[in-house]
């Protein structure tokens, strides 16, 4: 039976995971097909990330203002 790798979940999960697709990209030879589809998982994964930044900003906005109200 074969292991399946579970997604990364975490921000820091998902970074290292970028950083490998980055570094297969640039330093492996591999067809074009499967280029893609590397390519296309770190897209998804830099929007997953992107979205991360921007929900803990807000957070960080909301805990600012909340704060600000005593």
């Amino acid at each position: 039976m074969t292991k399946t790798k579970n997604p990364p979940e975490t921000f820091r999960e998902k970074l290292s995971r970028l950083e490998a697709i980055s570094e297969k990209l640039e330093s492996e030879e591999m067809e074009i097909e499967d280029m893609i589809k590397v390519y296309e998982e770190g897209m998804n994964l830099s929007k997953e990330c992107l979205t991360m930044l921007k929900d803990a900003e807000l957070k960080i906005n909301e805990i600012k203002l909340n704060n600000t109200k005593i």
